[in-house]
């Protein structure tokens, strides 16, 4: 994935649109971001820098899984088996970008629990909703059950996939698809013809804590 800092406008549709598609509890950000300011008034420097998992190359936290719960599959992502997982959180330590996520409770029980209405006999509660809908969550996209649990369980961890259910049909990840400017680019890296391919021979760019070592495949271009 490529980043243009120049076309992100900030308006976090990445991280909202990630949150939809993937079914991630309000505590957790698969898709994130860091806020920057440097300087002093009028003399200022200002950056926002979308954020999520890098799918590195040479990825530490699948370098410290005792199970290989976390892995690298053919094309290249760094992919997570639930079954697998122990909860060690071996992978969380190992990951110099804090984009990997722990199960510490069950994931969503705030909603499950709600029973209290916020305008009585008016607004239905959490529970209700859930009850109604037959669905896990008052907006689940079960879409996501295609390639690992819809809503991960209590002692694993979790983090952005790529959106690989996606990819698999065709699609662009989530994040990708709602950014109304156009500022994330997805595809194959390894064709010189695709999108992320040209955008990188075209400008200069960068990746997060390079003196890491950990080869991300996440760049960004240009400035904001």
């Amino acid at each position: 994935m490529v980043i243009d800092l120049h076309k992100c406008v900030g308006c976090a549709a990445c991280d909202i649109s990630c949150k939809r598609e993937n079914n991630v509890q309000h505590s957790f950000a698969w898709s994130n971001h860091i806020l920057q300011t440097k300087g002093t008034f009028p003399d200022l420097l200002f950056r926002y820098i979308p954020t999520l998992c890098n799918h590195c190359t040479d990825a530490p936290c699948v370098k410290s899984c005792p199970t290989r719960a976390m892995h690298k599959t053919e094309d290249g992502l760094t992919m997570l088996d639930s079954e697998k997982c122990i909860g060690c959180r071996a992978c969380q330590l190992a990951c110099p970008y804090g984009v990997i996520y722990f199960n510490i409770e069950e994931p969503h029980d705030a909603v499950r629990q709600d029973d209290k209405a916020i305008i009585p006999n008016c607004t239905s509660t959490g529970q209700e909703v859930i009850e109604k809908s037959g669905v896990p969550l008052p907006v689940y996209n079960p879409g996501r059950e295609a390639t690992m649990p819809g809503i991960r369980p209590k002692g694993v961890v979790e983090k952005c996939t790529f959106c690989d259910h996606r990819i698999a049909n065709g699609e662009l990840p989530a994040c990708v698809e709602a950014c109304p400017s156009g500022a994330r680019i997805f595809g194959d890296l390894m064709d010189s013809e695709s999108a992320p391919s040209r955008a990188l021979a075209k400008h200069r760019s960068r990746v997060l804590q390079p003196e890491k070592g950990t080869s991300p495949n996440v760049f960004y271009i240009r400035e904001y």
